[in-house]
């Protein structure tokens, strides 16, 4: 699945690849199969090095830092020199569409299905042949990932805890990662949201710049996820006080055209 994801880490094209092939094995050995050979397109592409460093994160002990951020829904966001975004169709997600994330989302139909379901908002926004090519998730309540981190996400009176958010690889680097992130604060504050906040893997240098571009805050809040042998979590906070994403700032050279937002 080539696609950013906008807010996490997303080494799961391999990861997901091998939990399915673990889930799913049948008597004829054909998913193991194909997990073998997902391994060897992995090493060839990779390396034998970040091969065994996805196998060991997925089978054996994996951790992720998440990062607290926030931001106020109506400070504009500053100036950006993104390539524009051709025309695309926005749709709020329900159970009945889903179907329009096979093409580039295929394993992520029934957790739209789910989040749908569980009424959370949802946007996709939908290319000429109908397909998904970008999600965006909000919830104004407390948020329990069970389909990734597994621990849950508190959400205060006045926020909405913003997640989900992920753009086809032909978007990368396009003004919709700005875009619909906007119209979701949009439709959030209808909801009476005055602040998003969400987190952010440590290790997603891409995803840290976005929430940068955007305005971001950090809250010296880390949410720590602990996975054992695939199977075992657990969870704690630590709290810090200087500034994770200073060294990731641009220093200013010459000024930057102001651009419509």
């Amino acid at each position: 699945m080539n696609a950013v994801n906008l807010h996490h880490h997303d080494r799961a094209a391999l990861d997901r690849a091998l939990q399915d092939a673990t889930r799913d094995r049948s008597l004829s050995g054909g998913n193991d199969m194909n997990a073998l050979g997902k391994l060897r397109q992995h090493i060839k592409r990779k390396g034998l090095r970040a091969t065994i460093r996805v196998v060991w994160r997925r089978y054996v002990f994996a951790h992720w830092a998440l990062l607290w951020m926030k931001r106020d829904l109506v400070s504009p966001v500053p100036p950006h020199r993104l390539k524009p975004c051709p025309p695309l169709q926005v749709k709020t997600i329900t159970v009945h569409n889903t179907a329009a994330f096979a093409r580039h989302f295929g394993d992520r139909v029934n957790i739209m299905e789910e989040l749908a379901t569980e009424g959370y908002t949802g946007h996709m926004y939908l290319d000429g042949k109908g397909d998904a090519v970008a999600f965006i998730w909000g919830s104004t309540r407390e948020y329990h990932d069970r389909h990734f981190y597994g621990c849950t996400f508190p959400v205060k009176k006045g926020e909405f805890f913003e997640f989900g958010g992920e753009l086809a690889r032909a978007y990368w680097g396009t003004t919709l990662s700005v875009d619909l992130q906007l119209r979701l604060w949009k439709a959030m504050q209808a909801q009476g949201c005055n602040t998003v906040v969400d987190v952010c893997d440590a290790h997603n240098i891409p995803a840290l710049k976005l929430h940068i571009r955007m305005g971001y805050q950090e809250q010296g809040r880390i949410q720590h996820v602990y996975r054992l042998f695939g199977r075992w979590r657990f969870f704690r906070e630590t709290r810090y006080s200087d500034s994770r994403l200073d060294a990731l700032r641009k220093p200013s050279r010459s000024p930057v055209p102001e651009a419509v937002a």
